[in-house]
């Protein structure tokens, strides 16, 4: 009985000593010696391979080719890049300038301007819905817009109490959720008439700039930065649910819904990777130490992978880190 037992107890003791696999792995560094100053938001390239970034600071967008691990053109031309993004079906890259207010569409070809819309100032975050094909446009002291991505006529606008941070459009409605933080508030917007449907406070927390949603859940995911809080609302009440501690001066965070996991990255230097349990349960999985100013990412859910963008720092590199995410 005692040659069965022990083997046994051994058995289960390598078993409890297994190492637990990190949610994120870091699996390459792009670096972008041309880059100072800011970086501000990326976005994928998917049909090319490639990925976009908005150097703010160096009032250029760089093109990374993916494949080849090198960053392939700097493209000149713009006033404070702040949102960029590619538009699926059309080989068009979209960037929003918070200097001049312009949003400028672009040859994903050879990066000459197609056609250029004026806002007031400070054009921001930018979405797109692929069922109507129109673009949403973040600007000025409190304005959202809609533009026709095909002709770059402007649809119409809806006022806000403050300039829009990140917003995300649920696709089975037409609602915008739209953070609002000098009014401390989120703007739910329909997006069909243009009109301001409700405000929801935003409680315990202020500085409320990314937001992640999981439609399917009815759950917003709203970070911010003072006191560096995740908070969760309810989409169907607008009611906050849950909150936990984050990484402080975030920019970014993206909800993985294969996962149920958010992750967040902040300038303080780390990514978060939270874990959504039943019952509205967060825990943090995991806290992975990036680079000062790392604020911004972008997750790529196909891929499973998740970019952060490094600014150049001191002896600090500017450079694009990618993480490959497990299970």
């Amino acid at each position: 009985m005692r040659s069965i037992v022990l083997p046994l107890v051994l058995a289960l003791g390598l078993l409890k000593q297994a190492p637990v696999e990190a949610p994120l792995r870091l699996i390459e560094t792009i670096d972008l010696p041309s880059v100072d100053g800011r970086i501000d938001h990326l976005a994928i390239d998917s049909a090319h391979e490639r990925l976009m970034v908005a150097a703010l600071g160096n009032n250029t967008v760089e093109v990374i080719d993916l494949k080849a691990g090198k960053e392939i053109r700097s493209v000149r031309g713009f006033n404070e890049p702040q949102g960029i993004l590619v538009l699926p079906d059309s080989n068009t890259v979209v960037v929003a300038n918070g200097g001049t207010g312009a949003v400028q569409f672009l040859d994903a070809a050879d990066f000459h301007v197609i056609r250029t819309v004026p806002l007031s100032n400070d054009a921001d975050n930018v979405r797109y819905d692929p069922f109507t094909k129109q673009l949403y446009a973040g600007y000025g002291n409190g304005a959202l817009s809609l533009i026709n991505s095909a002709t770059g006529q402007r649809l119409g606008d809806v006022r806000l109490g403050g300039h829009p941070e990140s917003f995300q459009l649920e696709q089975n409605s037409a609602r915008i959720f739209v953070n609002v933080p000098d009014a401390g508030h989120i703007a739910v917007i329909d997006r069909r008439a243009m009109t301001r449907l409700s405000t929801w406070r935003v409680a315990g927390a202020s500085a409320n700039y990314p937001m992640a949603l999981d439609e399917a859940g009815h759950r917003l995911y709203v970070g911010c930065r003072s006191p560096a809080k995740l908070l969760v609302f309810d989409t169907s009440s607008g009611k906050i649910v849950a909150s936990t501690e984050i990484v402080g001066d975030t920019d970014d965070l993206f909800y993985d819904s294969g996962r149920k996991r958010v992750y967040v990255s902040g300038g303080e230097g780390y990514l978060d990777v939270i874990q959504q349990s039943p019952a509205d349960r967060l825990t943090r999985m995991a806290h992975v130490r990036t680079a000062d100013g790392a604020r911004t990412s972008l997750f790529v859910p196909d891929e499973h992978r998740l970019y952060v963008a490094v600014p150049h720092r001191g002896a600090q590199k500017a450079a694009i880190r990618i993480y490959e995410v497990r299970n």
